[in-house]
């Protein structure tokens, strides 16, 4: 059987050689709803289906584009990805997905790949170590939009939570209900913009409502060794916490194994918010209250922007912030004590 082409579509669907490119671009402006369903159900019945190279070389562009992440198992980055890959496929868009496990040297690798595959742009969680070569990309014909975590100094389109605003939100939540000592878990922030702006929310509650801040309340989680002290040794501080907000969600979950080793109870021992929603939470004998970041919307706008980008050609650097929601569940109560 021959092979089917773009002037055989165009004739069995009754309409021009153009009008089958613009609907295979998904370019649909000037298209009405009867001619983009005669031409659907012709590429249907003919079994069409383009040649992407062909088509590459002759638009410079592959509708593809490439997305990086740091672990592709997270529940954050799992929701990410169907986000950016809901919004491709209906812009007709297809995605290449590299996993780093928080590797720089991975990251810069799959940086070129992707770039040596011809993709018309990356989504990329970056680790904040490849800002110089992403810049490049960027600056060439290789826009780049970054997301989840935004560094000091990005040169980039950039989605990201609207964190601080969040992180007073959930601490006001807790003063409101007596707590002035709350202990902030978190990893480094100091070069890490989207870390930063959480600690900015958290003092700017206490500030709010004329609580001084103790910097013994500010504590540290890093991926290797988890808490650098335990939870055991802030809670027999000579005036302990009473609530905790971790800032991540594997904060919160080694948190949890902790507090549950301890035989600790929530909340009647003590009160938790964490940043970030725990997977089946609402199996969770105390369930948790949290602040949801909204992955899914993160990844959609993430993927709306670069296209954008894409089509446009327009290098104005954008970057949007997508509102978070606070969920109250089972996990805080009211200051028991004196």
């Amino acid at each position: 059987m021959a092979k089917i082409k773009i002037n055989d579509v165009a004739l069995h669907a009754g309409v021009s050689k153009s009008t089958i490119s613009q609907y295979l671009n998904g370019r649909f402006d000037y298209m009405s709803k009867t001619t983009k369903e005669r031409v659907a159900a012709s590429i249907k019945e003919l079994n069409y289906i383009p040649n992407a190279i062909a088509r590459s070389l002759k638009t410079n562009k592959t509708k593809t584009i490439g997305v990086i992440v740091r672990d592709i198992s997270g529940h954050y980055t799992s929701r990410s990805l169907r986000g950016i890959d809901d919004y491709c496929k209906s812009s007709q868009y297809n995605v290449i997905i590299y996993n780093t496990d928080f590797d720089p040297e991975t990251e810069k690798r799959s940086l070129h790949s992707l770039k040596q595959l011809g993709v018309d742009g990356i989504i990329i969680a970056s680790s904040g170590a490849t800002n110089d070569l992403i810049d490049e990309f960027n600056q060439s014909d290789c826009p780049v939009v970054q997301f989840q975590l935004e560094y000091e100094n990005c040169n980039t389109n950039m989605v990201v939570s609207d964190y601080k605003n969040a992180a007073f939100e959930a601490t006001e939540h807790l003063i409101k209900l007596g707590h002035k000592r709350i202990c902030f878990l978190t990893q480094d922030f100091q070069t890490v913009k989207s870390r930063s702006d959480r600690y900015d929310g958290y003092f700017a509650a206490h500030e709010q409502y004329n609580i001084p801040l103790d910097k013994e309340l500010v504590r540290y989680w890093n991926r290797d060794n988890s808490f650098e002290q335990s939870i055991q040794s802030i809670l027999d501080m000579d005036n302990p916490p009473s609530a905790f907000f971790t800032q991540h969600l594997a904060i919160t979950t080694d948190f949890l194994t902790e507090i549950n080793k301890l035989n600790i109870n929530m909340p009647d021992d003590l009160s938790l918010i964490g940043f970030d929603d725990l997977p089946m939470a609402e199996f969770f004998k105390v369930p948790v209250t949290i602040v949801n970041q909204k992955p899914y919307q993160v990844g959609v706008e993430s993927a709306k922007l670069l296209i954008a980008s894409i089509n446009s050609g327009d290098k104005v650097i954008k970057k949007v912030t997508v509102p978070c929601t606070f969920e109250k569940r089972m996990s805080c109560s009211e200051y028991k004590g004196s």
